[in-house]
């Protein structure tokens, strides 16, 4: 369910896509979000977060789609060759929702790797965006914005192909200073909701933060 202290009828349908079309380099290669934390993948504990604020949900990944065949997910891949990032999900994902669910107009991005996130993403992100008069709005815990979780507007996916394509860009944060931007912070207490798993390591702090999540 999720948390607002706003009417939810204010939130505008928003379609989520779960980026998942890394090379995962520092974890040794593979897809990350299929790690085990807790007795539970990473996506699904994505995917469990997202269902109930989302009006659907949508992967993007690249490579053979049927290993993600046992979520049920429609899988997307990016159509920008060379693996550009993350911007290439998000591309991916507004082109996919404006063909397929034209009635939407926002498209929530999550990292696949990110087991814990807030329940109330959607609502906080769409009250700063509309309080603000935003055309964009990203997540942020303590000091760190976090741009690859975010709102998008389906109707910039022109002119976000031309940038990825013509310009050659590749990072979010430049990006998404061309726009009015709204970025919502969220507490690291008693753990960080955007704590994403990178390394080895990573996998073995997401286990002790699972217990905590599981209280709070």
């Amino acid at each position: 369910m999720v948390t607002t202290d706003f009417p939810a009828t204010h939130i505008p349908p928003t379609l989520g896509v779960l980026l998942a079309g890394g090379l995962a380099r520092r974890m040794g290669g593979g897809d990350k979000p299929m790690r085990t934390i807790g007795g539970r993948t990473i996506l699904e504990r994505v995917i469990a977060r997202l269902t109930p604020q989302c009006s659907g949900l949508i992967l993007n990944a690249n490579g053979d789609p049927a290993r993600f065949a046992p979520f049920g997910l429609q899988v997307i891949a990016d159509d920008v060759p060379n693996f550009p990032g993350p911007l290439a999900g998000i591309l991916a994902a507004l082109d996919w929702t404006a063909t397929n669910r034209p009635e939407i107009e926002w498209v929530l991005s999550a990292a696949g790797d990110c087991p814990f996130l807030p329940r109330d993403l959607v609502a906080r992100l769409h009250d700063a965006r509309s309080r603000e008069n935003a055309q964009l709005a990203v997540a942020a815990s303590g000091e760190q914005s976090h741009p690859v979780i975010g709102l998008w507007k389906v109707a910039l996916r022109d002119e976000l192909r031309h940038a990825l394509v013509v310009e050659d860009l590749r990072k979010i944060d430049r990006w998404t200073a061309r726009y009015p931007l709204a970025t919502v912070t969220w507490p690291t207490a008693p753990l960080d909701p955007f704590f994403n798993a990178n390394t080895v390591e990573d996998i073995a702090e997401a286990e002790r933060l699972a217990a905590l999540d599981e209280v709070f």
